[in-house]
This record gives structure tokens, sequence and C-alpha cells, in this order.
């Protein structure tokens, strides 16, 4: 059971502590009321804890009571995911390496992005078995994350968007018409209920948004003309319903025919944002009254939008070598602000 130079327990454990008889005493008394406190020797790591019955815990602990509907949903799908990978394993025997192989073979099959998401719920799964006593270490925190590519901006040019508008089925139609005339997204619109709408203010109130700000979109007569358009069902608080009242949970397979039946490729409905706030920025609108209107809370979000579509960089160069061949007139302020909206009269904007 000890010796003068360490000691030892049952199970054949053996610390080495030295050649002094009294320190292995000492230290044989210590790790014993360690033992007693199963803080020796791992003792909650050893605990046989299925990763697929604690990832049930967590979603019914954490994600359940705290989230949004839209999130619990999103969690649950990773969660599935997470588990069919790491189902039959115990928590304690999960590593980096492990982790690094989940990773690898995820991306395989989904974008870098989705497999980022999926990790970082992962990481804070075992966050949360940490701080629930379920294990002592966070195998995610040593994987380094996918390096992700965002600054994919999509949008559709104003035939584009007519002709795409004229292939939605019915109940899909106002709903697109909304997304390119506010830039809400997807969540933000299939919530809307009437007691949202302000017809007199022009206004759209959003109170669940996802920066969790309350937020104030105002409408054109384009939105206007749509939203008193559309019929309102008689037991729901809803604006876009189903037949029985429920708000559309995802409008994605509607949206797919449509973009097929128009002839557009590689576009989804959150590009629908995208091409309004891109056409407000090619308009000239500033980007700080951009960023109002999207809801973004800083401008690093907005200033991706900066960008200008190759017609419209060629456009401005050919304005600048016109002004250069007028220099009688083109540095009078009011010859300029003429020319200027001249130059851009051809964008439209349908109210």
């Amino acid at each position: 059971m000890k010796s003068c130079s360490g000691v030892s327990f049952k199970r054949s454990f053996f610390e080495f502590v030295g050649p002094d008889k009294r320190l292995a005493e000492t230290v044989l008394k210590k790790r014993k009321v360690e033992i007693a406190e199963g803080r020796y020797l791992d003792i909650k790591k050893n605990e046989k804890i299925k990763f697929e019955d604690f990832a049930d815990e967590f979603f019914r602990l954490h994600s359940q009571p705290n989230k949004k509907p839209t999130s619990i949903q999103s969690d649950k799908i990773i969660i599935k995911n997470l588990k069919s990978f790491f189902a039959g394993r115990y928590l304690y025997n999960i590593g980096p390496q492990l982790v690094e192989e989940y990773k690898v073979e995820r991306s395989k099959e989904v974008k870098p992005a989705t497999v980022n998401r999926e990790l970082a719920c992962l990481k804070c799964m075992f966050n949360k078995a940490i701080e629930w006593g379920k294990t002592e270490v966070n195998p995610v925190r040593k994987v380094k994350l996918f390096r992700e590519n965002n600054t994919r901006i999509r949008y559709l040019e104003k035939e584009e968007i007519q002709k795409l508008l004229d292939n939605c089925a019915s109940h899909l139609k106002p709903i697109a018409t909304l997304a390119v005339n506010t830039g809400m997204r997807k969540s933000e619109i299939l919530r809307l209920k009437w007691i949202d709408i302000d017809f007199k203010r022009d206004l759209l109130y959003l109170i669940e948004t996802k920066n969790g700000e309350r937020r104030e979109v105002p409408i054109n007569k384009t939105v206007k003309e749509t939203l008193i358009k559309v019929s309102k069902h008689l037991r729901s608080s809803y604006v876009f319903c189903n037949k029985i009242g429920k708000p559309y949970a995802n409008v994605r397979t509607s949206f797919d025919t449509a973009l097929k039946r128009a002839g557009i490729i590689d576009f989804r409905f959150h590009d629908l944002r995208h091409t309004f706030a891109s056409h407000l920025v090619m308009l000239g609108i500033d980007l700080r009254t951009v960023q109002e209107l999207l809801g973004h809370k800083t401008i690093e979000m907005t200033l991706r939008y900066s960008h200008l579509s190759p017609d419209h960089k060629n456009r401005a160069v050919g304005i600048l070598g016109r002004s250069l061949q007028e220099m009688d007139t083109i540095w009078t302020p009011e010859a300029k602000k003429e020319k200027a909206l001249k130059e851009l009269s051809f964008i439209t904007v349908d109210n």
C-alpha cells in the first residue's frame, strides 16, 4: 500500500514522490482525502455518460428554454447530425482527434460554414457538460474552425426581380415582395403579425429580430398595396399563414420552384436581402442609412454592400471621361448634380 519512495493504491495505481518516507505518508493521506471527495484519478472523467444521452439533456435544458423557435429547430438539426457521428461514445472518450475526424467527414457533405456552426454547438455542449459536472475537458477548444468566405454578395438585377415575382406562387409572391422591398429576413417576414403593421405611418414593427432589438421598418407604396391585398385569416394573427392559420415554417420548396421557372441560378431567399441593400447603395443611399434599414448592429456588416456591380463601375468611369471633356461647365455644383441625376435616371424604384 505504501513505500518510502512513493504511494500506491489498490488497482495498482502508483505515484512517485521521492525517497522520504514521511513525505510519502503525507501524500498518501492527501490522496485518500481526494479519493473520498472524488477529485483524484479523474473520477468524473470516468463517469460513463453516453454522448447521445447528454445531447438530449442539453437540448431539453439549454436549447428549448433559452432560444427562439427558429434557433431551437436549428439546434435540433445540428444535434441530430452530431449524434449520428458520436453516438455510442462516452463523453470522456471524445477527444480533439475525434472532433477533427468529424470536421473532415462533415466537410465532404456540407459547406465549411455549416461545419463551423455544428462545431460551435458541440463546443457549447461540452462547456455545459463541464459546468454541470459531467466531464472536465472540452475537446473542441483545440480544434480550429474552417476559414469562411463571408463576402458572397448575390443580388438580382431589376429585370430578374420582376421575372422572379412573376413566377412565384400566389402565397409566395407577397412574401418575396416584402423581402426585396424592405430587406427583412425570412424569419422576420414569416413571423409578421397584423398587429405589427401601421398603415397610417407606413411602418412595420419588428419585435423579434436576430440581434434581439426592436426595429421599425418603413414600407413603400408597393409593400403597402401588397399587404392590403393579403387575405386575413379569421383565426390567425399572422399575416402569412396556411389554411389552418399556422404561420409558414418555411417557403424553400416554393421559392426553389419559382427560381427554376424564372431561370435564376445560384440564389437563396436571403439574397433578396442582399438585393435590397445592393440596389440602395447603387442608388447612392449612404451606408449608415442602409445599416439602419437592415438592422445591423455595426457598420462593419453593412460595409460589404459598399461594392458596385461591374456595369456601375464602367458607367462611373464613363461619366468621369465625359465630364473631363466638358471642363467649361462640369465643375459647377448645379451642372454636376444635373448630369449625375441624368446618368442615374435609368434606375427607377417601384413605389
